[in-house]
């Protein structure tokens, strides 16, 4: 027997039907776009909201303006409504709240836009 394992899938954070969500430490980034590797029930969905290191959400980048991402990507990009630039806050220190619903979350990356 052959197994393999999704790419950056051997662990994963998860949520049942239920919901919930983490937050992460204060990090640095560069890039202009952020990519997640995730999968979804039919039903559940994934929302992202960027933070200033206060915990509070950065103008354009709430969880209500995030485009609910649904279904089974190793590398999706993270959409928000609205004119901000995600590179506007490279280099600052900011927090991901990461809202899972039905969902496995396994991996995040900020690159550049291709």
């Amino acid at each position: 027997n052959r197994y393999s394992i999704r790419k950056d899938g051997f662990v994963s954070a998860s949520a049942p039907r239920t919901g919930g969500s983490l937050v992460t430490k204060p990090i640095s980034f560069s890039g202009t776009e952020l990519r997640i590797n995730f999968e979804t029930s039919v039903s559940g969905s994934v929302r992202v909201e960027l933070q200033g290191g206060d915990g509070q959400p950065l103008p354009g980048f709430s969880l209500e303006e995030c485009r609910e991402l649904f279904g089974n990507s190793v590398s999706q990009p993270v959409k928000w409504n609205g004119d901000a630039q995600l590179g506007e806050y490279a280099g600052e220190a900011v927090r991901l709240k990461i809202e899972l619903k039905d969902a496995d979350l396994f991996a995040i990356r900020f690159v550049d836009s291709e």
